[in-house]
């Protein structure tokens, strides 16, 4: 861990990240205890706001390189699947063509199988902004359920129409 002016890396099993924090905020690193001091200057509204983010994204960092986070991803409907090509994911998930969606730098996809996606990466930001854009292909639909939705999502079900009633 590197603390230099504005920024802190942070460097892992699973890869290095590096943070460039607000200048109103003080981030020491003691490697005797080996660990990470964040300060404000005053009490105002703002500086309790960053302290928190600050040491959070911080924490978040130490653990992603340590362990990387995982978003599971699953894909429900009949002929819905996904398949990786190099650093691409391609999903036929019921429209004409299949859509592809390529890989940030930094995270990794894995298909335990053609109907499940698990996302990875030290990053935390990273790999839930990837699995929302995988989502947002094709978000769970109501009526059916059809759609890519993470693994332990619920979607609430709607009632379809009632045949014959008056």
């Amino acid at each position: 861990m590197v603390v230099d002016g504005g920024s802190i890396s942070v460097r892992g099993a699973s890869g290095e990240l590096s943070f460039d924090y607000h200048p109103a905020m003080t981030v020491e690193h003691n490697a005797d205890a080996n660990e990470v001091c964040v300060t404000r200057a005053d009490d105002r509204r703002q500086s309790r706001a960053l302290h928190g983010t600050t040491r959070a994204v911080i924490n978040n960092m130490v653990s992603g390189v340590a362990r990387p986070f995982e978003k599971r991803l699953e894909i429900v409907g009949v002929g819905f699947n996904a398949s990786l090509s190099g650093n691409a994911l391609e999903l036929q998930v019921g429209y004409a063509n299949t859509v592809t969606v390529i890989l940030p730098a930094g995270v990794t996809c894995e298909l335990p199988d053609n109907t499940h996606i698990v996302v990875r990466s030290a990053d935390k930001q990273a790999a839930g902004q990837f699995a929302a854009d995988i989502r947002r292909v094709r978000p769970p639909e109501p009526y059916k359920g059809k759609g890519i939705r993470y693994q332990d999502e619920h979607v609430r079900r709607k009632a379809g129409k009632a045949f014959g009633a008056k």
